[in-house]
């Protein structure tokens, strides 16, 4: 079809369907001769936009056969560099409060200060009360669905990829004089924003020893020496090849890299820093064309063995096959060919995947003293204002629907309908349209992994409270949001 390559996605159909309309009226109006010279020609004009187009089509496949020399690429990207983090970090200003304010008294498991306060920025002249009174029909009509609530776009989305947090950099750099920053890109969230850094690190087999990171960053440095004689010889290998070392699309020996020098790859625990989250950021891979894939931060590998899904939206069913996925697939945007350019490496399943998925299936939700062995509160231990947010988690707020005690997850996918508020349309090269079914993650330990939701554009417990107040049309008054976050803060 000549409209084929002219446009991508909703835009094309949008196109195609109007130049049917128009064609039919042709039909209507002209006799056949007539109007189909005139279809003819309008057919033409479209063929000779798509010649100055270049001819481009939309492919499901990454270029392989690069004819730009690696220094040539250098140039160029850390020339537009500049530009294109203005470009982001502006849209994270319009859409957030991103300034450090911790919460009193509130920190995550190994000490750092918990942010507060709802980030997310209204329409002006408009109130959480006043908007949470409206329709979904008449927050889209009127435009008011919060920007922050809308999907949030990879700081180059048309480019995408890798992107690691500066701590992580730092500390891999240090360890083992391996360089994980790209020349074209930095990551977006301040420190104060994302998880502690490194994080603890808790096992089921050994809770006696609580967190047994010592506060290092897991590395091939260290992993012998922290872990010889805590875990069998399976587990202690399944760890090594998670701290080792693979090609990457972003990170490879090729000239289509983005790291300045040739890379050895990446870790799994690069970005699942000491088996929890750095919130290292990516573009899911499930998608084509590049402005329909979804931004992903990084999960939490805590508490996986309770977990039947994995993938936000993937729905893998184990965590071995989530291990191969990433080798496979994850590493490489889903693209296979590319993956034998680079340097994909294959994992043995019966050796190499089942040590590495034994060694995940260890690692422990952070300890929760006010909870009892139900996963609910111990009311000798809780305060009042926990105890309500309780009866509203499992009450008026709805929470319990899909996060479910003790672990606060139904280990299903939900879709939320997010489309219902807003139109779809394009922001900084990605196309913020609906959700679609999304994993119902854990809430155990929740305070420990901002940002929130699969790709990280709920900043606090306060947003994301505010989020489903909105989406799930709650009504919730403010002192029961409050409340609600109280309890949240200690699952």
């Amino acid at each position: 079809m000549i409209l084929d390559g002219l446009v991508p996605g909703v835009a094309k159909n949008v196109l195609r369907m109007q130049l049917e309309v128009l064609v039919q009226a042709m039909k209507t109006k002209f006799h056949k001769p007539r109007w189909a010279v005139l279809a003819a020609g309008l057919l033409m004009s479209v063929g000779a936009a798509r010649s100055q187009d270049n001819g481009k089509i939309p492919s499901s496949y990454a270029p392989v056969d690069i004819h730009e020399s690696f220094s040539t690429i250098l140039s160029r990207m850390t020339a537009a560099k500049p530009e294109i983090m203005k470009r982001h970090m502006a849209l994270l200003e319009q859409r957030y409060d991103l300034s450090n304010r911790p919460a009193q008294g509130v920190k995550m498991s190994g000490g750092k200060a918990v942010q507060q306060g709802v980030r997310v920025k209204l329409a002006s002249g408009t109130t959480w009360d006043q908007l949470s009174k409206l329709s979904p029909e008449q927050i889209q009509e009127r435009d008011l669905f919060p920007a922050g609530f809308q999907p949030l776009p990879h700081p180059n989305h048309p480019e995408g990829g890798m992107l690691f947090p500066k701590l992580e950099i730092d500390e891999i750099k240090k360890q083992e004089g391996r360089d994980l920053a790209r020349f074209d890109l930095d990551f977006d969230f301040p420190d104060h924003l994302i998880p502690e850094f490194p994080p603890p690190i808790y096992l089921t087999t050994r809770v006696d020893l609580g967190d047994l990171s010592h506060g290092k960053l897991i590395t091939m440095d260290n992993y012998y020496e922290l872990f010889n004689g805590i875990l069998n010889p399976k587990q202690l290998e399944g760890l090594r090849l998670l701290v080792a070392t693979f090609p990457q699309q972003q990170f490879n020996a090729t000239e289509d890299r983005r790291s300045e020098r040739a890379s050895r790859g990446v870790a799994c625990f690069d970005c699942h820093a000491n088996g929890h989250t750095n919130r290292a950021t990516h573009l899911v891979g499930d998608s084509r064309p590049q402005e329909f894939r979804h931004r992903i931060n990084t999960p939490s590998l805590r508490g996986v063995n309770i977990q039947r899904l994995f993938g936000s939206q993937r729905a893998l069913k184990t965590i071995e096959d989530f291990t191969e996925f990433e080798q496979r697939a994850a590493y490489f945007d889903g693209d296979p060919v590319i993956a034998q350019k680079k340097g994909v490496n294959i994992l043995d399943r019966g050796s190499q995947v089942h040590a590495m998925a034994e060694f995940q299936a260890l690692l422990d939700f952070p300890p929760a003293p006010k909870l009892g062995v139900d996963g609910k509160l111990n009311p000798k231990k809780a305060d009042a204002a926990e105890m309500r947010g309780q009866q509203l988690f499992f009450g008026k707020a709805r929470c319990v629907e899909c996060h479910q005690a003790p672990y606060y997850t139904d280990n299903l996918m939900h879709n939320l309908q997010t489309e219902r508020f807003f139109k779809s349309h394009l922001v900084n090269g990605m196309m913020a349209y609906g959700d679609g079914p999304i994993k119902t993650f854990p809430l155990r330990g929740v305070k420990d992994s901002p940002p929130y939701l699969h790709d990280g554009r709920l900043l606090t417990l306060e947003d994301t409270v505010e989020f489903f107040n909105l989406v799930l049309e709650l009504q919730l008054a403010q002192s029961e949001k409050t409340d609600l976050v109280a309890f949240l803060r200690v699952l």
